[in-house]
């Protein structure tokens, strides 16, 4: 009798393949988008974790294709996360904002696709750390509106109202993924929605009466924030978290920091402080965090979306002399 001996190379690859055939054989996922029942969704990072969690409730199971702690800008998507995309019942994600996600859902054509950026309008901040004429001053249509466009700015989560506007969307796109459930997603929408309105509400009235309409942030994501309640936004970098100030803008912002009173530098939690910090030192100011909420992790200020939302409000109070 003859005994083929398998080399350990081998003999691994083997027990993966055996591994895998048994989590196919015990996974309940059908084949349909759902597992155990539920609706699986995938969501490119928190913002759109979060609304698929709210709005769908008990009737699906949730997953991110950004783990908590992780720049999402930088995010590359692997092999098994594609093939989880193409699995999917529902798809929520931003377009424009992760280009690894962006070509994943063109590779994986997922059954449904929810894209944040088709819900509201999206608008080009991106000049605002360059330029005399490109800062908004609170004015909400100072700004075209650049739908689909890969310079327009992302941050849209950061203005409770279009991140209510997305809301609905994402509740309709559940709505017509799972049409069993939809009564129960039309209705924690409804309820999301309302939440969102408090929170504009709880920011209109909080920043009233402030010393100083300007702040200081490590990179411009608080674009939509700054339009709604009539703020300046003076980004160190531009939407690219990752990007290096020139030493004109360093000099620019000096400047804007005396002449319009800038007690406080703000810096992320998910980017580094470093040069948020060296600036503040420099001009001998305090620094706090400002949180665009692109991923809830140990250093985050708040549990979920409406914590760290009002932990935001508390410093810009404090730093615009509003508090």
């Amino acid at each position: 009798m003859n005994i083929r001996r398998l080399s350990p190379a081998a003999a691994l690859v083997g027990a993966a393949a055996m591994g895998l055939t048994t989590l196919t054989a015990c996974s309940n996922h059908t084949g349909d988008g759902r597992t155990d029942g539920k609706l699986d969704v995938v969501a490119s990072f928190y913002p759109m974790q979060f609304l698929a969690q709210r709005i769908g409730g008990n009737h699906v199971h949730v997953s991110t294709l950004t783990k908590p702690g992780v720049e999402p800008h930088d995010l590359e998507i692997s092999p098994r996360q594609t093939a989880q995309l193409s699995e999917a019942g529902l798809v929520v994600y931003l377009k424009g904002l992760q280009p690894a996600v962006d070509r994943a859902i063109g590779q994986a054509e997922p059954r449904n696709v929810a894209d944040a950026a088709s819900y509201t309008s999206l608008e080009d901040h991106g000049t605002e750390v360059e330029g005399e004429d490109a800062h908004g001053h609170g004015d909400e249509h100072g700004h075209e509106a650049h739908e689909g466009d890969a310079a327009a700015d992302p941050h849209i989560w950061l203005d409770p109202v279009r991140y209510a506007q997305v809301a609905e969307g994402v509740g309709k796109a559940l709505q017509k993924a799972d049409p069993d459930h939809a009564a129960t997603y039309k209705k924690n929408t409804a309820a999301l929605v309302k939440r969102l309105g408090g929170l504009n509400d709880e920011f209109r009235a909080g920043l009233k009466n402030r010393t100083t309409d300007t702040f200081i942030t490590t990179h411009a994501a608080f674009g939509y924030l700054s339009e709604r309640y009539g703020l300046r936004q003076e980004a160190i970098s531009g939407l690219d978290p990752e990007s290096e100030p020139s030493p004109a803008r360093m000099r620019e912002l000096h400047t804007t920091a005396k002449k319009d009173k800038v007690g406080t530098v703000f810096f992320e939690t998910l980017v580094s402080d470093k040069t948020a910090k060296t600036l503040a030192g420099d001009l001998h100011l305090k620094t706090d965090v400002l949180d665009p909420i692109e991923g809830i992790g140990k250093q985050s200020k708040g549990r979920d979306y409406f914590e760290v939302m009002r932990s935001n409000l508390t410093a810009l109070r404090t730093a615009l002399g509003a508090g």
